[in-house]
């Protein structure tokens, strides 16, 4: 802090960030704000009771999931997300570096791994239902069968592109398998794995939902089917503000997350720039 004769003004440096720090939240809330106010007008000019205006899904919202309806259905169908993402990234990663490793296996699986990313995980949905049973497996399992090919290709086509210079170097020191693998391959392909997992968590919430549209009697997207069906149309807004609310808070915990991981990534890009 500099100070003058009665008063204390901030270095130039702090002033600069807060006025980015500013910027960048005035950025991030005013679209949403413009098309709330917009959705406002629009929906009091309107007869249609299928478009609610903002403030009746509001009261929807709270009537709605602040209660019983938190625990019987939002955490139920979280906790099978979370499981369901953390199973993809172990699988992922782990059967990613291996294919990308090893040439001929690679070779051997690609036309098997291209056609089985082929497949539509929805379709599965019917043959996990025969194969498992109504119950959180099969929809833990739906969630893995989508959200598990951005990160194994990621990690796969990341792990191929490590720099053959960098290999042959660590084997010339005769830096062993495993110090390779933790030092070396999985550092230089996780910019890539990121942006899998950031792929795979979009796929995951998008299937939560789906499998617990089928014949399923709780969760976040059995509890909007229902709504659609009976026409509560207030509550069915109010079931996918929730699901929008829950894809930003996943952007949000898996930027911190990144920034983290890729903490050494994001320096060497920044000092590039410069």
């Amino acid at each position: 802090m500099t100070a003058y004769p009665g008063r204390t003004v901030a270095p130039p440096r702090r002033r600069a960030v807060g006025h980015r720090t500013a910027a960048g939240v005035l950025h991030a809330l005013g679209l949403p704000m413009l098309l709330l106010v917009l959705w406002g007008l629009v929906a009091t000019r309107t007869t249609s009771r299928f478009f609610p205006d903002p403030v009746t899904i509001a009261d929807a919202f709270v009537d709605t999931w602040i209660g019983p309806a938190f625990v019987e259905d939002v955490l139920p169908s979280l906790a099978r997300l979370g499981l369901g993402v953390a199973a993809s990234i172990v699988l992922g990663v782990a059967a990613g570096t291996v294919i990308g490793l090893t040439p001929w296996l690679r070779e051997l699986l690609e036309p098997l791994l291209e056609f089985l990313r082929a497949i539509p995980p929805p379709v599965l949905i019917p043959v996990m239902m025969i194969l498992l049973g109504i119950t959180d497996t099969m929809k833990v399992v739906v969630i893995v069968s989508g959200a598990v090919w951005p990160i194994l290709l990621n990690t796969i086509e990341g792990v191929r592109g490590i720099d053959s210079v960098l290999t042959q170097t660590a084997r010339s020191f005769q830096v062993t398998w495993w110090e390779r693998l933790w030092f070396l391959v999985l550092p230089a392909a996780s910019p890539r794995i990121m942006a899998g997992v950031r792929q795979g968590l979009s796929v995951a919430l998008i299937l939560m939902v789906i499998s617990e549209m089928f014949a399923s009697s709780a969760g976040l997207g059995y509890r909007i089917a229902y709504f659609q069906r009976n026409y509560l149309i207030a509550e069915m807004w109010s079931g996918i503000m929730l699901l929008g609310g829950v894809g930003v808070l996943l952007a949000v915990v898996f930027g911190l997350v990144e920034r983290r991981v890729l903490r050494w990534y994001h320096g060497i890009r920044e000092v590039n720039r410069a």
